[in-house]
């Protein structure tokens, strides 16, 4: 049977900053049935320069004269708010979890709040700096490869791999593809990194998923590989599990018309807890992949399968001809596959029509 599947439930920033909205989405995420609810941890001043502007999605979501620094400065939980979260996810019995976009932010993660999972988004897959600094934080990590080449996702993994393997900072970027040659870093890489699949658009179009790189990325790195949905309704997630993604990761919100970046690319919560209910019997109806009956369909083979019977009565002593047989449900002991293993055999006893046939009734004696 398959593994149980990580089910992450991205608030994000769909809390607008406010911690009262925050803590309600814990709630509704744990009554969800979701592992984790996960939120961002960022200082706008580290993240976004001040004249950049919005994506293209932010821009139709939230107020479009607005820098992206602004929205982010809006979008902002302090320290505080972060370790109120933390309490209601223990009495809820929800993991907290967080992506932490600077270098402050992961070590306001990984040491005040202690951490030991941290979540990467698609925009630091080829930021060098703090996925040294997240390999060496000592926490499980899940990496985003929205937006990235498989080369790129390579690299990523070669200094993450640094990370964990040596010390100090690297030479050059020669050094990541270096490591990547020991086994012993593949090794450490299978321990602590999760890939998740990602298109970096909000909503992303269903035609756009390209759900088959989950695949391609297991068979190239041989780590877990997971699916961060972006699409509208559940469909991708269920499909992803269905082709062995080991976390999903969704989006949700208290109201999808609220104002803010990604409520319009969320589920709402009675969506999240259908999504987890049906993860869970995609889960169960996965199996092992070996091909054979289970106990419910061996219950059902006597009365479903056809076996040998007699089409006219047959003599004792005749030879049995493939005319004097059929195949018919009568739960008998000759499968109708054997059928003309029967044809030429001598009747030992009268077989009246329709008697189900047996192998002690039959002889090769001529």
């Amino acid at each position: 049977m398959n593994s149980r599947t990580i089910i992450i439930a991205e608030a994000g920033v769909n809390h607008n900053g406010d911690t009262a909205l925050a803590l309600e989405l814990v709630d509704r995420a744990a009554e969800a049935g979701a592992d984790f609810v996960k939120f961002q941890t960022f200082k706008a001043a580290r993240l976004a320069s001040k004249s950049l502007s919005k994506a293209a999605y932010q821009q139709v979501t939230t107020d479009a004269g607005e820098t992206q620094f602004e929205m982010l400065s809006r979008l902002e939980l302090s320290h505080e708010a972060h370790r109120v979260l933390m309490e209601r996810c223990a009495e809820k019995g929800i993991a907290f979890l967080s992506t932490a976009f600077d270098l402050e932010s992961l070590g306001f993660l990984a040491d005040d709040l202690g951490l030991k999972t941290l979540k990467l988004g698609s925009g630091e897959l080829t930021n060098g700096p703090i996925l040294l600094a997240a390999a060496r934080s000592g926490m499980r990590l899940f990496v985003s490869t929205g937006m990235g080449s498989l080369a790129e996702v390579e690299e990523a993994l070669g200094v993450i791999a640094f990370g964990l393997m040596r010390e100090g900072a690297p030479s050059s970027r020669a050094d990541f593809a270096e490591v990547l040659l020991e086994p012993a870093a593949w090794e450490a890489l299978r321990e602590r990194v999760t890939l998740l699949h990602c298109t970096t658009e909000y909503p992303a179009a269903v035609e756009d998923t390209n759900l088959r790189a989950i695949e391609t990325m297991r068979q190239a790195f041989g780590l877990s590989v997971g699916y961060s949905d972006h699409t509208e309704g559940n469909a991708m997630s269920i499909a992803a599990v269905a082709r062995g993604a080991g976390v999903i990761e969704k989006h949700f919100t208290l109201d999808r018309t609220m104002d803010g970046p990604d409520h319009a690319a969320s589920v709402e919560p009675d969506e999240l807890a259908r999504l987890v209910r049906d993860i869970r019997a995609v889960e169960a109806g996965t199996g092992t992949g070996i091909k054979q009956p289970g106990p419910a369909e061996i219950r059902n083979r006597a009365s479903v399968r056809k076996c040998v019977v007699a089409t006219r009565a047959i003599p004792a002593g005749q030879i049995i001809q493939a005319g004097d047989l059929t195949a018919m449900r009568a739960a008998g002991p000759i499968p109708a596959i054997a059928l003309w293993d029967c044809v030429g055999r001598r009747a030992r006893r009268d077989l009246p029509e329709d008697t189900v046939l047996d192998w002690e009734a039959l002889s090769w004696d001529v």
